[in-house]
């Protein structure tokens, strides 16, 4: 059987509670970067807001911001980009009471039937078999090379194997990464890797730290602001592999966002975070996949900003995957505690992750 995406279930506007509900209030933003008194907060899921008695979509959403009716549409838009004077939906309610519907349901999954009220292994832990997962995943990859948007969210744990940096350029090189959201260290150990064969001064591929291995990353980092940024980089040092170069040459956009933390930092990176959290939603739009490795504060960023949904440009619906990979139960955990319920847990090393990945596309 052919795989194909989850229909998407819309609410049936014809029951009784949609025409007999009234149009969502709607108040204007008293000042700058200020929502009126209860303003309605976005959540993951697909909301409709009744405005002159027609069910309005948001069809670009994201938790935590506040819906704006503007040219007819509702836009969804951050507090601190607010206007004076915008009017903002107000309402706390979400099945209709005062014109706001939340439908979490759209995209209902087949679950297999079961008689048992009570069964093992229902959750998901490190002793999961994620084989199921990765089937899925292979289908969705596939898909979505031509007919969506790919964005991966890396830690900087990739760029410490040799193996895993070379599946990950494979994966590039074969059209299945759209956009690459990433800090400083990421950048910066992949091309240390290429540069000086090491991460954080430890070989990459045979892991023996070398003699003044801990320079390394400054090196680098110094090297290309001398050359003047990443491509000239690339260019003047004959560089020929990793995740970086595979994203100049094939033209795939990466965003660094900045930390306190941050050494140097490389030239690219964003070091003014609303700019930083701009620049990652600007690629987050439009994104149909997500996949999150071994970075818990980027995956927590990213899936707060990612809804469960996307309205295709023939104004279809369709459902967002978003899967976050890491070795610890804690950072899985965390990304649904904080509101990215439709985030699916894969708990495994990123690196045998990314390897296991590229061998089952065939790559």
């Amino acid at each position: 059987m052919s795989w194909k995406l989850r229909a998407y279930t819309a609410p049936d506007f014809s029951q009784e509670r949609f025409r007999e509900a009234p149009d969502a209030k709607l108040c204007k933003a008293p000042r700058d970067q200020t929502a009126p008194r209860d303003f309605h907060a976005m959540s993951i899921f697909p909301e409709y807001f009744k405005i002159n008695g027609q069910w309005l979509l948001a069809k670009e959403s994201r938790m935590d911001c506040v819906p704006v009716f503007e040219d007819g549409e509702i836009r969804v838009r951050e507090f601190r980009l607010l206007k004076k004077d915008d009017l903002v939906v107000v309402g706390r309610t979400e099945n209709c009471e005062e014109g706001i519907y939340v439908h979490p349901d759209g995209f209902r999954e087949e679950r297999e039937a079961s008689s048992d009220a009570f069964s093992f292994r229902q959750n998901r832990s490190r002793e999961t078999a994620f084989s199921r997962d990765y089937d899925e995943l292979y289908n969705v990859l596939r898909h979505d090379r031509e007919q969506g948007k790919i964005v991966w969210v890396l830690g900087p744990a990739l760029a410490f194997d040799y193996d895993a940096r070379n599946a990950f350029s494979k994966l590039i090189a074969a059209g299945y990464v759209h956009a690459v959201l990433a800090g400083n260290a990421l950048a910066t150990h992949d091309l240390e890797a290429a540069y000086m064969k090491t991460a954080l001064g430890q070989d990459i591929y045979f892991q023996r730290s070398q003699p003044n291995g801990h320079y390394n990353h400054l090196t680098t980092i110094n090297q290309v602001k001398l050359h003047g940024g990443i491509p000239q980089f690339l260019e003047a040092e004959k560089i020929d592999n990793g995740i970086i170069y595979s994203c100049e040459k094939y033209k795939v956009p990466y965003v660094l966002a900045g930390s306190i933390r941050d050494d140097g930092p490389l030239p690219p990176v964003i070091g003014d975070v609303y700019r930083a959290q701009d620049a990652m939603r600007s690629q987050v739009r439009g994104a149909t996949t997500v996949l999150c490795l071994a970075t818990m504060l980027h995956s927590i960023a990213v899936g707060n900003m990612t809804p469960s949904y996307r309205v295709t440009a023939d104004g279809t619906v369709r459902q967002v995957y978003f899967y976050c990979v890491d070795i610890a139960e804690f950072t899985v955990n965390k990304l649904s505690d904080r509101g990215s319920l439709s985030a699916r847990g894969i708990i495994t090393n990123a690196q045998d992750f990314v390897v296991t990945l590229s061998k089952g596309l065939g790559l």
